[in-house]
């Protein structure tokens, strides 16, 4: 049997929690992180979480004293004991409730965890190279909200349809100015003569835990990454790309379109950053 928790309460997975009139449901209204369990932690969790409270105060929510961090960490790691997962990937999802759109019931936290198995393989870097598209009919805006991982997924959610029916591992997105702003579930960095580039964060990607970590540890390992703004031409010409998100880490791209990549300098990062913190390269 599989379990979820809901506001603090384990619960068969297949039981409805939410009614109709629930904002999350209705609007989007709400936040999520996915959190990756393995090796007895959860990985990152100081900065998911601190995330997290960042996105619940851009989005004016009232948090109870009682909702905590450390609250939060024990439900989610008692919600994995109880599934028996020893390798998970979490989502903590925040939803504000019942109401309209101008008469919200109250603005407190109503939080789902749930908690699916992961295979020991994952993490590691891909030997098969991933097949990449690039989404033309949805852009992201790059405004005070595209950092968060708010629940407004419209874009990202049309790009994985439409790089499924390409048969394509994943899409990359673009933002209103036309330029690279993330991929479908990951945050998009290319090299080009040995100099890697990501796009910078005004440029409405979201603020990824494991983006994080690479520009801080790769930067000390000897790997400089600038953050700027990318065009499509600067992907397609790029010599090497590569996907990060916590779940994957690392993933190397082997084609966009018809564009292919090599992977040389990827595995030298990979090894580093391995090398560098094992409980998260892991």
């Amino acid at each position: 049997m599989h379990f979820i928790n809901y506001n603090g309460k384990l619960v068969e997975s297949q039981t409805a929690i939410i009614g109709a009139d629930n904002r999350g449901l209705r609007f989007g209204d709400g936040l999520f992180e996915t959190i990756k369990y393995k090796n007895d932690e959860l990985i990152l969790i100081d900065e998911h979480l601190a995330r997290l409270w960042k996105g619940m105060h851009a989005m004016k929510f009232e948090i109870p004293k009682l909702l905590t961090p450390e609250h939060l960490q024990q439900q989610i790691l008692q919600l994995i004991s109880k599934n028996k997962q020893p390798a998970a990937r979490a989502r903590l999802t925040i939803l504000r409730g019942n109401g309209g759109l101008y008469d919200a019931v109250n603005h407190t936290p109503n939080y789902i965890i749930q908690s699916w198995q992961l295979p020991e393989s994952n993490g590691t870097l891909n030997e098969n190279g991933l097949q990449l598209c690039i989404y033309p009919d949805a852009k992201k805006m790059a405004d005070s909200f595209s950092n968060l991982k708010h629940n407004n997924y419209l874009p990202y959610l049309m790009g994985a349809l439409f790089a499924k029916e390409r048969h394509c591992n994943d899409a990359v997105i673009l933002n209103n100015h036309d330029r690279l702003c993330d991929s479908t579930i990951a945050n998009i960095f290319i090299i080009k003569d040995g100099n890697i580039f990501t796009p910078s964060l005004s440029e409405g990607c979201v603020a990824g835990v494991i983006r994080k970590f690479i520009i801080m540890h790769a930067n000390s390992a000897g790997f400089a990454i600038t953050e700027k703004a990318i065009t499509i031409e600067e992907l397609l010409d790029a010599d090497e790309v590569f996907l990060s998100n916590a779940i994957y880490n690392i993933r190397w791209v082997a084609a966009i379109d018809n564009k292919t990549y090599t992977n040389t300098i990827i595995s030298k990062i990979f090894v580093s950053l391995q090398k560098t913190n094992t409980a998260v390269f892991c």
